[in-house]
């Protein structure tokens, strides 16, 4: 069960930095500038595949009932995954993902990036019903971009490795 939860977290949690765009939907995907599309693979080489708009705003499948603020940073949304309607709740703090939270099976789960000096994520903290764990992400390799395309992590005792392929407008 506690796999599953991880691998839901590793989903559903993705965070960033801040660009001049129309909406904010790259930044909270953990990524800065034009993406046209995210392919992420994560645990059991499952992908997800996130597209956006020329103004930043994201489409994924799964993803509904999004709710924006008055300068489009992404404030709340539904997402399908494992079966699960999942609904997220994301704070901002000077341009930047402070935390999101969630309902997931029962439990609260609020998940919190650490950011450095320069606003990469270095990690994350999540809060599951009390229980406070933390991921803190090494071997980061990085694009032409400053995106991350590969980091590992370790959770519950299991390495874990995110890779993903980002594609720009020209």
């Amino acid at each position: 069960m506690k796999k599953a939860m991880m691998m839901l977290v590793l989903l559903l949690a993705p965070f960033a930095l801040q660009a001049q765009t129309q909406f904010h939907d790259v930044e909270a995907n953990e990524a800065k500038g034009p993406v046209k599309s995210i392919t992420t693979t994560v645990m059991m080489g499952q992908q997800q595949v996130t597209n956006f708009t020329k103004e930043g705003k994201m489409q994924r499948e799964g993803v509904t009932n999004v709710v924006y603020d008055e300068n489009g940073y992404l404030q709340k949304m539904t997402v399908e995954a494992m079966g699960q309607q999942v609904t997220a709740t994301i704070k901002w703090e000077n341009g930047r993902v402070k935390s999101q939270s969630m309902d997931m099976m029962g439990q609260a789960l609020v998940i919190s990036p650490i950011y450095d000096e320069n606003g990469n994520v270095t990690g994350q903290t999540m809060d599951m019903g009390g229980q406070q764990m933390n991921a803190e992400y090494k071997d980061v390799k990085y694009d032409d971009h400053g995106n991350w395309i590969s980091r590992k992590t370790s959770m519950m005792g299991q390495e874990i490795e995110q890779t993903r392929t980002i594609e720009y407008y020209e």
